[in-house]
């Protein structure tokens, strides 16, 4: 199954993806911003697996696994652009300010911001189509727990 997802999304040509593959990507692009500061901490999972649990209904059990496929995923993936790019072509552009405000959850659970991270964030929120002030709208939002 990942050979397969990880073939799709390297191909040259965009293919899109099925909602459950947008859905792997989000969880891998949440894992992947997780681990820019090079520290993926407990919180960090925990929290993933919160806001999986919450954004696509599933129950504990269901939202740690969809983690762990997109710890998966998110190892064998060269960059960003090819999770970007599902999660861009399923999620309407009106949509997309509440999976950043998502990803700044998962950024700022471990208590701390990271240069690394912060740089993940605007290229994460520039290949969503979206600016950086909605970005930090998002964040904003994020660190009032919204």
């Amino acid at each position: 199954m990942f050979d397969a997802l990880l073939r799709r999304l390297s191909g040259t040509a965009p293919t899109p993806l099925p909602p459950p593959g947008a859905r792997l990507a989000l969880a891998a692009l949440m894992v992947h911003l997780a681990r820019a500061d090079h520290h993926y901490a407990e919180a960090e999972a925990r929290q993933i697996d919160r806001l999986l649990a919450a954004r696509f209904g599933l129950s504990p059990f269901e939202a740690a696994r969809l983690r762990g496929e997109g710890e998966a995923l998110e190892q064998g993936a060269a960059d960003t652009v090819r999770f970007t790019r599902a999660i861009k072509d399923h999620v309407p552009l009106e949509d997309r300010a509440g999976v950043l405000q998502a990803l700044w959850t998962v950024v700022l659970s471990d208590g701390a911001r990271d240069p690394a991270e912060d740089r993940t964030m605007r290229l994460v929120a520039s290949l969503l189509g979206l600016t950086d002030v909605e970005s930090a709208l998002a964040r904003q939002r994020a660190e009032r727990g919204a």
